[in-house]
């Protein structure tokens, strides 16, 4: 954890000090000039510094031990900054479109049109390379930590380069053929830029609301509790993230009836342990007793006779066959696409009485955090 705080922290210094360097020299060129655009594409990259020292701000506030208050931690600060740089990414092209159509207005009014020098096409084209360099680096950085912040400033870098590129382009157009279009590629541009910072709010916002968990990952999870001894079956995983590598989930497990508490204990133990090390997880345990008699099995393939008939009950789990009490009891996970889960367990459960009516059958309706 300390070496992902520390690439994300480097990371965005180095941010802060080439649009820091390009903030200097496009105001130079720009006021010189007297281009709009190139003045906005200065404060555009001043934005970008900005955004980096949130990410660190954020990153340090998102390491903050546990307490009382919040005793799952600060993780989910990191996600808060991502909403921050999607809100500055979409101030930048909100900005870039507005001072566009002034430029454009004020063409029409007075003719106006930036004088550029050689040097001018030196340093953006410069300019360009090196937001090239940051976008694909913060990217590149952003994906290997899992950071969405550097993964945002690495977006927003790459728009930016393209920005830098249209107002390239119309200088040179305005130098050399003396005509106006670097208001029109700034509207245009800013567009794009909006587009982005709504894709990375969008993100952001996922993340705090809460989402299904990658379903590799929770194939792997699944995989290995299965490899445990003593494990028939892994089933209702739950997974909550409190940040990247910051996870807390339950799981329930079947083994046979027959295990002792301490057997069970060890099983357990192994769980949390494996959760823990291989995969950040503080893991809670749940356990399905299982018993496999002639009896049990035959009313279990019933089930599942009758569960063919819907698509949308996408597991059966937990069966266990209780002959002193004359119950039957199972969960079932049904699809987020049936409207009315509770219907489909009473037909189902219609169903199953009228072939085996001596037993009291007692269903449990599970949500499909991690099947599909």
């Amino acid at each position: 954890m300390e070496n992902r705080e520390k690439t994300i922290i480097r990371t965005s210094i180095i941010g802060i000090i080439g649009n820091i360097i390009l903030v200097a020299f496009k105001a130079l060129v720009g006021f010189i000039a007297g281009s709009v655009s190139i003045i906005m594409d200065a404060i555009n990259n001043l934005t970008d510094a900005l955004s980096s020292v949130i990410t660190i701000i954020g990153t340090k506030l998102s390491n903050k031990r546990a307490n009382k208050k919040h005793p799952y931690g600060y993780g989910r600060i990191e996600y808060v900054t991502s909403t921050l740089i999607a809100m500055l990414i979409l101030f930048a092209g909100g900005s870039a479109i507005y001072e566009s159509i002034n430029s454009i207005i004020d063409h029409f009014q007075n003719d106006t049109l930036p004088d550029f020098k050689i040097y001018s096409f030196i340093i953006i084209g410069s300019a360009i390379v090196i937001k090239i360099f940051i976008g694909l680096f913060f990217r590149h950085q952003g994906n290997k930590v899992n950071s969405e912040s550097l993964k945002a400033s690495g977006l927003d870098a790459l728009f930016d380069s393209i920005l830098s590129l249209s107002t390239l382009i119309g200088a040179i157009l305005a130098y050399t053929l003396n005509i106006y279009v670097e208001g029109y590629l700034g509207i245009l541009i800013g567009l794009f830029i909006i587009r982005s910072g709504f894709e990375v709010l969008r993100e952001s916002l996922s993340s705090i609301i809460g989402e299904r968990f990658d379903k590799e990952i929770v194939t792997n999870i699944k995989k290995d509790i299965n490899q445990i001894p003593g494990v028939l079956g892994s089933y209702d995983l739950i997974l909550n993230s409190y940040g990247p590598n910051k996870n807390i989930g339950s799981v329930h497990i079947a083994v046979s009836d027959s295990l002792t508490a301490k057997e069970i204990q060890d099983i357990e133990k192994s769980i949390s342990g494996l959760m823990y090390e291989k995969y950040n997880t503080i893991m809670t345990v749940g356990v399905y007793a299982e018993n496999n008699d002639e009896e049990s099995l035959t009313i279990k393939h019933e089930i599942n006779s009758i569960l063919k008939d819907y698509p949308l009950v996408l597991q059966i789990h937990g069966f266990y066959l209780d002959k002193k009490k004359m119950t039957v009891t199972f969960d079932l996970v049904i699809s987020f696409d049936d409207l009315d889960p509770l219907k489909t367990i009473n037909e189902i459960q219609d169903k199953i009485k009228s072939k085996f009516n001596k037993y009291e059958f007692i269903i449990q309706f599970d949500q499909d955090f991690s099947l599909s």
